[in-house]
């Protein structure tokens, strides 16, 4: 295997870890699914909904 297509297979499941920890996700889950799945883990993640925070209850 190419060094440099790993690093960069590594540095897209870190970034993608990082998304999914902004998004309210596990991050060491995504990390996992990206090291397995790459670019197709990211397409999802980008259009996975952030997981809300609040009651959500209207005031």
């Amino acid at each position: 295997m190419n060094q440099g297509y790993a690093v960069g297979w590594g540095a897209l499941a870190l970034i993608n870890a990082n998304i999914a920890q902004l998004k309210g996700r596990s991050a060491v889950l995504w990390f996992l699914g990206s090291c397995i799945g790459g670019p197709i883990a990211t397409l999802i993640l980008v259009f996975v909904e952030n997981r809300a925070k609040s009651g959500g209850g209207a005031a």
